[in-house]
């Protein structure tokens, strides 16, 4: 019977009590469920402000490619910053430590592996990322700051004396657009209206805290107040960003932490590697083996300098440094791309069964081609050369001794022109800053470079009785540092620089290297001597150090704003957020917008049967090349536009060129498939269209009007074909050879261009050149020095007429170089002509030509606006 079974009762009542009891574990299962949602909820702003850092990190790979951060390595970096942040009893509070310190805390470990020119950069897409998760900056506004306006209009006329022409374009086209966004609606009428109001704020040297007129102030908030300053004064932008991040995130995130090498190993182990990620000039060697002697280590160090056959050098010290507990240093990973796939077989292979001394050391250039798994599990550090005519006067002399300094027959004067090599050694570095004003083409002396001048230096002196300046000359600008220099141009110029420092009275107490007087040649004898001088010498030197006008501080400070602004843009989501219209809707009107402004093609029958070939007028082939290479572009630009709009229809597949097209044209950007055989330019879209209107219109005119009596240089793809033929048309109509011909130069200055009604008997009358680092003067009839803030001014009308067997002036002039746009660098294309040099042109001037060689003084066929 089994009522009566006594053991099964007992089990059913086991039974009953284990299900009471599971129940109520499921109960208070449940509770505890529900208090770990309801405390999970409470965290969750912590967890959104770590999905949104982490998104910000990723982001950084597409500005450079050695910016490569894993998932573990940022969970690792937060669980500590849950560890280590101060806890609080208040919930709110806690949150608020929690978000706080990991977010300095990633900035912190991420600035040490950035190189200097990104770290403001990381700042402020930290900040802005923020700012959009807490829905606190409009996307339409900041699409407007970073992009600029879409469209160009016809500017009213100008209505201030302190903005000239060419500015006031610019200023207009950005106020206007601007008017189009509701809080800014009325901004160019007020601009207009009340223009004298904001003289102050363009004259500021603090431009970016000026208080803006009448009720803007109020009215803008901190990122409006910047997109209206950008259109005023763009070189304050930078600081002007400065003040948001600290304005918005605290002023710890504009000042990156000390570089510490020993934090670094720290952070490392035997299995997880340490890269010095390289920048040119710079060399982590002195600063690895002072830290190696700190850790006792500098006898357990085997160095690899990777290049051809160095791969299995490189594979046994690692073997060997894993038993032995060592470092493994290897250099220039760069330079062996082909055995990277094995460093990374070899780097995932590693175990923490190793010894726990042993670390593997890496350096390398940055490098597209680096695995992107040893980056993300490595701790990376960058390496920079010191900046600044300071820096790099301390750091020459810090490698100076006494012995060097008196090794010379003639101490005095070695001691003076050692100095002399050192203020040009770091002059010459410290130029790259300037961009294009300062060199074409940035190169990387070293101090090697100026320790060959220190040798021939000291032996030039004690083997001659008189110094043989020249030979110093010849040897320092053509040799030790000319060895590197590339471009024409920047060979001239490393020649005037040191002409300027090496010459007989250098060796005189109170030289001046600049006309300030700040740097001079002092009376010193000791290493000491000259570096408590150094040491009292600006940080920050003004641009005349330098030979330069005080505006190419500006224009390297909007440069500096243009990058910024460039890499923020290029790594903003594709998707739009917030209202408005959506991406795919901007960017199918941006299409049509640029489809009705596109002119049809050139009938290049037509054109070839009007002006046919002739033997005694070259100009009709010029005519008919430049209508080639305009229809080029016009045919491709009507196909694309098609399929672009084709594609956000779904009617065609969305390529990967079209899909670049489309960004572009949505960041106001040329596309590359246009830029690919269209003509050099540095503008945004927008006044890209609107240039590409006014040279087809400029051609146009010449088809249907004949040869223009005054040539618009800026209109031709090639006008280095253009000036051929103007020699040849002289050449044949005087029956000269054109090897005997060269171009001569007037300058008609009291003539507008469009005033020109006739062509010159022989030769071609020209126009559209702009002026970068001097203006033209009108009543000296020369250039003369740039008036502040005035970056650019346009040349008078030049008549280019052909002469035989001519004399060059070896006086009174300035040779200045031409170049298409603003980059000044180029490449030498098939034809053996640079794609962006087109001509030297002489420009009277009262000052020897060394002057505007050293201020970077050059002529350009057109602008970035």
């Amino acid at each position: 019977d089994i009522l009566l079974d006594d053991e099964l009762i007992l089990i059913l009542d086991e039974s009953k009590r284990t299900s009471d009891d599971i129940k109520v574990r499921l109960k208070e299962s449940e509770i505890t469920e529900k208090e770990i949602d309801r405390t999970r909820e409470i965290y969750r702003p912590v967890a959104y402000r770590a999905s949104v850092l982490f998104f910000t990190i990723i982001d950084l790979a597409f500005i450079d490619p050695m910016y490569q951060y894993s998932l573990q390595w940022f969970q690792r970096l937060f669980a500590s910053g849950v560890k280590n942040s101060e806890p609080s009893p208040d919930t709110h509070e806690r949150i608020r430590i929690l978000k706080d310190y990991f977010t300095l805390s990633l900035y912190q470990n991420v600035c040490r592996s950035l190189f200097e020119t990104h770290k403001l950069l990381f700042s402020f897409l930290l900040c802005a990322k923020i700012l959009f998760g807490d829905n606190k900056i409009d996307i339409n506004e900041w699409r407007f700051f970073l992009a600029g306006p879409q469209g160009q209009i016809e500017p009213k006329p100008n209505p201030t004396d302190w903005l000239d022409d060419i500015e006031w374009v610019q200023v207009y086209e950005q106020l206007y657009s601007m008017g189009q966004i509701d809080v800014f609606k009325g901004i160019d009428s007020y601009f207009i209206e009340f223009h004298k109001k904001f003289k102050k704020i363009f004259d500021s040297s603090n431009a970016h805290e000026e208080k803006l007129p009448g009720e803007w102030d109020d009215r803008l908030n901190s990122l409006q107040k910047m997109i209206l300053l950008k259109s005023i004064r763009l070189d304050k932008i930078t600081l002007a960003i400065q003040n948001f991040i600290i304005e918005h995130i605290g002023k710890q995130f504009i000042d990156p932490p000390t570089f510490n090498l020993g934090a670094c190993y720290n952070d490392s182990s035997n299995i997880t590697p340490l890269i010095f990620v390289l920048s040119s000039g710079s060399d982590p060697i002195a600063d690895f083996r002072k830290f190696a002697e700190e850790s006792n280590m500098v006898n357990k160090i085997d160095m690899v300098s990777l290049g051809q056959g160095q791969a299995p050098k490189a594979e046994k010290a690692i073997e060997k440094a894993k038993n032995t507990g060592g470092w493994c240093l290897l250099q220039n990973c760069h330079l062996s791309i082909s055995w990277m796939p094995k460093l990374e077989a070899i780097i995932e292979q590693l175990s923490e069964q190793n010894n726990p001394d042993f670390r593997i050391w890496l350096t390398s250039m940055p490098s597209p081609n680096f695995p992107v798994s040893v980056l993300q599990t490595s701790v990376k550090m960058t390496m920079e050369p010191p900046t600044g005519l300071r820096s790099n006067l301390l750091r020459t002399y810090a490698n100076l001794d006494n012995k060097q300094l008196n090794d010379c027959q003639k101490p005095a004067e070695f001691k003076r022109l050692l100095f002399a090599f050192s203020f040009f050694h770091a002059i010459v570095q410290d130029r790259r800053k300037f961009g294009s004003i300062g060199w074409n083409i940035p190169y990387a002396f070293t101090f090697e470079d100026f320790d060959v001048c220190r040798k021939q230096l000291k032996n030039f002196l004690d083997e001659y009785e008189i110094i043989p300046y020249k030979v110093l000359n010849f040897l320092g600008s053509e040799v030790n540092y000319g060895g590197r220099v590339t471009d024409d141009k920047d060979i001239r110029l490393i020649k005037s620089i040191l002409e300027r420092f090496v010459q007989d009275d250098v060796v005189n107490v109170g030289f001046k290297f600049s006309d300030s007087g700040t740097y001079v040649t002092i009376d010193a004898s000791t290493q000491e001597e000259y570096m408590k001088y150094i040491d009292g010498l600006p940080f920050v030197p003004h641009p005349e150090a330098f030979g330069l006008h005080e505006n190419a501080e500006i224009t390297t400070n909007q440069s500096e704003t243009r990058k910024i602004l460039e890499n923020v843009l290029s790594v903003q989501p594709r998707s739009s957020s917030g209202g408005g219209m959506s991406r795919e809707e901007i960017i199918a009107d941006i299409t049509k917008g640029i489809e009705s402004k596109t002119p049809p093609k050139f009938d290049y029958d037509m054109v070839v049967e009007q002006y046919p070939t002739e033997y005694n007028e070259s100009m009709n082939t010029v005519l008919a090349q430049e209508v080639i290479r305009y229809n080029r572009l016009l045919v491709i630009m009507a196909k694309m536009l098609k399929d672009v709009q084709r594609a956000l229809k779904g009617e065609v597949v969305m390529s990967e060129d079209l899909d670049q097209l489309a960004s572009s044209m949505f960041n106001n950007q040329v596309p590359g498939a246009f830029a690919k055989v269209g003509f050099l330019s540095l503008k945004p879209l927008s006044s890209w269209i609107n240039d590409l209107n006014d040279r087809i219109t400029f051609i146009d005119t010449w088809i249907k009007n004949s040869m223009p009596p005054a040539y618009w240089l800026s209109g031709f793809f090639f006008p280095q074909a253009f000036f051929t033929g103007a020699l040849q048309n002289y050449a044949r109509k005087h029956t000269i050879a054109i090897d005997e011909l060269e171009m001569d130069f007037k300058i008609y200055d009291e003539i507008e261009p469009q005033d020109v009604t006739e062509k010159p008997e022989d030769g071609v009358f020209c126009y559209g050149l702009y002026l970068e680092g001097a203006r033209w003067n009108k009543t000296i009839h020369m250039i003369d020095e740039s008036k502040p803030k005035q970056l650019y001014v346009e040349l008078p009308l030049i008549w280019y007429v052909p002469k035989r067997n001519r004399e060059v002036p070896t006086d009174g002039i300035y040779d200045c170089p031409v170049y298409k746009v603003l980059s000044r660098t180029g490449t030498l294309s098939t034809t053996g002509h640079s794609t962006n040099f087109v001509q030297y042109i002489e420009l009277p001037t009262k000052e020897h030509q060394n002057k505007w060689i050293r201020g970077g003084v050059a002529a350009f066929l057109a602008l970035r606006y």
